[in-house]
This record gives C-alpha cells, sequence and structure tokens, in this order.
C-alpha cells in the first residue's frame, strides 16, 4: 500500500496514472499552421497556450469555444488521432511553476475532428476508474499537485514527462462520489464563466464609449465648442523614473512597466501622474495618485496644463503606442517622441463630464472583478474541501 493510500478517507484509494489513462497521440502543429479566422482541413488542434491562457474553465466545451484549425496542406489525416468525449489534453511545459499539469477535458465534442497539438498529452480513460467531468479535477488535490510539481524538470520553462506522469499517483474517490463533486465544481465554473462574459461585455461596451466620448463623436449637452489639437509637451512634464535600491522598505509604492513591486520610505512624485512605459511593456499606461516611486523604465507625467490627468489617462489607452516604438529589440519611447505625441483636447469642464462617467464604468469594472476574485476564492476553498474529501458528498 502506498503512503497516499493511508491518509485517504473510506472507500477512496490512489492509482498511478499510467495504470489509469493511456496516451493518445498528438499531432505537433506550430502556431504559423493554425487560425482561428480562416477555413482550414476541417481539423481543430488544441495547442498548449490555449491552455493556459484561452480556455476560460478546466472543462473544454467543444460547442462553445472556437478551436484552432489546421490550415496546412497535405495532412495525412488518416495518421491522425481524434480525441474523444471525456478525453484529457495536458499542457507539459509552461513559465509558470504554479500552472504545471494544466489541462481541460473535452466534452461535446459531438464528431468534430479535435487532436491534441504542440506541447500537450492527451490522455484516455482505459478502465474507467474516472467519471467524466471529474478528470480535470485530477491535478487540483493538494497533494497530488505537489508530486506533479516535483517530478517537473527545467528552470524558466518546467517540463513533464510521460514517464514522469505515469508514475504519478492519483486520487480516486468512488465513481458516484466523482459525479457529485465534478457537478458542484462545474456549477462553480459556470458561474465564473458568466461573471467573465459578463466583465467581458462591460470592457467592451467602456472600449465602444471612450471611443465616441474621446473623439468628439459624443458629447454631453451643452457643449459644443471646437476641441483643440495639442501636443503632450505641450500639456504636460515628463519625469524619469529612478532606481531605488539606495531606499529601504517603506510605504511608498515603486512601480514598474508591470506595476507594483514593492514598498519604499521615499517618494519621486505626490499627485495624480499618468505613467508610461520607457522601456519594456510601452502600451500599458498607469494611473497613480498619491505618494510613488517609479523605476528608470516607467516614465511619470506631472505639471499639468489645461487638461486634467485622469482624462488624459483615459486618452493614453485609445493610443497606440507600439507605432511609436524606438528601438528593434525591446520596444522602448523616449520623452521626445511622447512630446510629439498629438491629441484632441475639449474644455477642463468638458474633460471633468467625461472622466466622470468613464471613473463610473471603471468602478462597475472594478465591482464586477471583485465578484469574480471572491467567486474563484469560494471555488477553490470548496475544490479542497471536496477532492481531499474533509467535505464528503456520497449520501448527498
Amino acid at each position: 500500500m502506498s503512503k497516499l493510500n493511508k491518509i485517504l478517507p473510506d472507500g477512496w484509494r490512489s492509482k498511478k496514472f499510467g495504470d489509469v489513462f493511456q496516451f493518445i497521440s498528438s499531432a505537433t502543429f506550430s502556431r504559423d499552421d493554425l487560425s482561428s479566422e480562416s477555413k482550414g482541413i476541417g481539423v481543430c488542434n488544441i495547442h498548449y497556450g490555449d491552455i493556459h491562457s484561452t480556455f476560460s474553465s478546466s472543462i473544454l466545451d467543444c460547442t462553445k469555444e472556437q478551436l484552432p484549425e489546421i490550415t496546412k496542406e497535405n495532412v495525412d489525416q488518416a495518421k491522425l488521432q481524434f480525441l474523444r468525449e471525456g478525453d484529457l489534453v495536458i499542457a507539459d511545459a509552461s513559465e509558470d511553476y504554479e500552472s504545471i499539469g494544466s489541462s481541460v477535458e473535452l466534452q461535446n465534442v459531438n464528431g468534430q475532428k479535435i487532436t491534441a497539438g504542440l506541447h500537450t498529452f492527451a490522455a484516455r480513460d482505459k478502465a474507467n476508474d474516472t467519471s467524466i467531468g471529474f478528470r480535470s479535477y485530477l491535478f487540483k488535490h493538494p497533494w497530488v499537485g505537489n508530486e506533479l510539481k516535483k517530478l517537473a524538470t527545467g528552470s524558466k520553462v518546467y517540463g513533464i514527462s510521460k514517464t514522469n506522469l505515469s508514475s504519478l499517483e492519483l486520487v480516486l474517490p468512488p465513481l458516484p462520489e466523482q459525479q457529485k463533486i465534478a457537478r458542484i465544481l462545474r456549477t462553480w465554473d459556470e458561474l465564473i464563466d458568466q461573471q467573465t462574459k459578463l466583465i467581458d461585455a462591460k470592457e467592451r461596451q467602456k472600449k465602444g464609449l471612450m471611443q465616441k466620448l474621446l473623439s468628439g463623436e459624443l458629447r454631453f449637452p451643452g457643449f459644443e465648442g471646437e476641441w483643440e489639437t495639442v501636443k503632450l509637451g505641450e500639456i504636460l512634464s515628463i519625469g524619469s523614473g529612478k532606481d531605488y535600491k539606495h531606499l529601504v522598505q517603506g510605504d511608498i509604492p515603486v512601480y514598474g512597466t508591470g506595476g507594483l513591486m514593492t514598498y519604499v520610505n521615499d517618494y519621486l512624485f505626490d499627485g495624480d501622474s499618468v505613467c508610461i512605459g520607457r522601456k519594456g511593456t510601452i502600451d500599458a499606461p498607469q494611473f497613480l495618485t498619491g505618494k510613488f516611486w517609479t523605476v528608470d523604465t516607467l516614465f511619470y507625467t506631472h505639471s499639468f496644463k489645461n487638461a486634467l490627468p485622469k482624462y488624459i489617462f483615459y486618452v493614453s489607452q485609445t493610443i497606440n503606442w507600439k507605432k511609436y516604438n524606438e528601438a528593434s529589440g525591446i520596444p522602448s519611447l523616449s520623452k521626445s517622441t511622447i512630446q510629439e505625441i498629438q491629441i484632441i483636447l475639449p474644455s477642463i469642464e468638458e474633460q471633468r463630464h467625461i472622466e466622470r462617467l468613464l471613473s463610473r464604468t471603471d468602478a462597475e469594472l472594478q465591482l464586477l472583478n471583485n465578484e469574480l476574485k471572491y467567486m474563484k476564492h469560494q471555488k477553490t476553498g470548496m475544490m479542497q474541501q471536496l477532492l481531499t474529501g474533509k467535505v464528503r458528498v456520497n449520501d448527498c
């Protein structure tokens, strides 16, 4: 008996992955051979990148997700092994240590021709040890997840092999209990999916509203004057970030192009500012307020003239910053380039009306995102309880 079996709830057991599943051949087509926009050869392909970032749930509903098709010609389909209902597709590589073992379980295949793609393993239950809908949660058990991480190799990119995966012990409740656990967790997934779609719709609504308000296409009643064309350098000043390593820990936030980095005991600026990437991520402006410090890859703005900082932040979100990139390698911007960018500017009072409306939209989005975060937290807690047997559903 394995060490794992000794700590499992009554009626539960452990079994090696290789004894539960058989591997299905994958088709290693590159991204260049796939397209979600144009019709290919009628065969869909699940790329490992989609498992990590595209699919919103560990259950892949093949009737709802837009799966990329193989566009490469002269593919011998007779040599491809197509996936079936309930098959598991696992990403075998990840840059994020916590994402090792990310997987999706196929549902509603309905005769579609689907193959597992680059850097994936496809697995099929060969002994009826697992229930459809439960397979996608097999790696979510804390013990199993930790063991899987131990099996991963690499430093910058972590990978797992078929041999290592085959030796991994899985935690298996009785089939009826698996089915009930899957139904409960699927309900949470559906709630999270609905909330995510609501946020996406709100984001699109905000984007359309911004385009109309910031172009002058949509005006508030009482505002009819012409907008002025100005250069950014005429309405604000640009400050350079600095190294912070000579400072000690404090309560002043330090920001880089990726957001908050740490806290120190001094500040570069105190007030409202639009921060723009100098090098690296140049297309994600940030609005900061109060005391803060920025590193040397992030410009901050100050001394605004006839312009409200928050309004300029909204304008900055509509600028194609990559168009002004000055480097062939790591994207870069200079102060002089930013200063020459032209925008159209309404009066301060009209700016204030636009800013208030968009700020209310941001507040609504923040509320929706907070609710989504809470749902995910609740699901994670419930999942841990159910998958470890601390909460039993066999009598439900």
